[in-house]
């Protein structure tokens, strides 16, 4: 996968970059793994809006990716581009059925990956955390035993396994949080694909409409009635002390995790604060 300038035959391909999709080697899905995918625009069931800045975008179908991957052995058919996530999806198939994977970093068509029992210790494999060696990098790691990877999804992510400690592992996760979880848990092998996806420029504000986002409107260009930092004449300050959000809570600094959180036992080092 590579990252592709476009010419800047106009202003709004000045800096613009797109995916070159050299490592897709199958352009239409696999029709027995798609289902419809209805959106919300960021509403609930009352018709209010739960999450601001969505709507629109490009219609999209659903590839039923698996996430648990237990057991079987399966040969690589294809690797696909997934428009609902960051990283590349693969195409596995054998005498019984196929399926779609995350496909690690570096996968090939024709190579052949097995989960469970047995298997080895090759990229894209997927085993147990007790049957790891130390140091081993994993994804698509699994927060309870049986439940399907949730951890660590996004294209060019990667989790260490740090230590095993009794029915627990240490798991360094990307945000450089360190984390303890069951030693029970099954994770891939390797990194997830596409790691130069960050290295995409979006360059202009249509390309975002079409992912399905919807402008955001600075607070104080607003009225006072509908964010804290509204009203005044011209380029006025906010207003007071703190920044806030539009409904009235501290936007910067605050900590948003609850301090009783059953999991918070589980977290050995928190994550890094971000570079502003």
């Amino acid at each position: 996968m590579g990252v592709r300038k476009l010419k800047p035959n106009t202003n709004a391909q000045r800096g613009l970059s797109v995916d070159d999709f050299s490592d897709i080697t199958k352009k239409k899905p696999e029709k027995s793994l798609l289902v419809t995918k209805k959106k919300t625009s960021g509403r609930n069931s009352q018709g209010k809006i739960t999450i601001r800045h969505r709507g629109g975008g490009v219609k999209q179908k659903y590839r039923l990716v698996d996430f648990k991957m237990l057991s079987g052995e399966f040969e690589v058919l294809a690797i696909e581009y997934d428009p609902n996530r960051s990283a590349r999806i693969a195409l596995l198939g054998n005498d019984n059925k196929k399926i779609y994977i995350l496909a690690p970093a570096g996968l090939r068509v024709g190579k052949k990956l097995k989960f469970g029992e047995g298997a080895g210790l090759s990229t894209g494999n997927r085993k147990k955390l007790k049957d790891l060696p130390v140091g081993s990098s994993v994804f698509n790691i699994e927060l309870n035993p049986g439940q399907g990877g949730k951890m660590v999804r996004s294209a060019g992510s990667s989790a260490q396994l740090l230590a095993k400690e009794g029915e627990l592992v240490h798991l360094r996760l990307p945000s450089g949080e360190i984390r303890m979880i069951s030693r029970e848990c099954m994770a891939s092998i390797g990194s997830v694909s596409n790691p130069e996806h960050s290295n995409i420029k979006i360059g202009k504000a249509g390309r975002v409409r079409k992912m399905g986002k919807r402008p955001t409107v600075r607070g104080s260009a607003m009225n006072p009635v509908d964010h804290p930092h509204g009203g005044g004449e011209g380029n006025q300050s906010i207003g007071i002390k703190h920044p806030k959000t539009p409904w009235g809570a501290p936007a910067l600094g605050l900590k948003t995790r609850k301090k009783k959180n059953p999991s918070g036992k589980y977290i050995v080092r928190g994550r890094k604060k971000k570079r502003r």
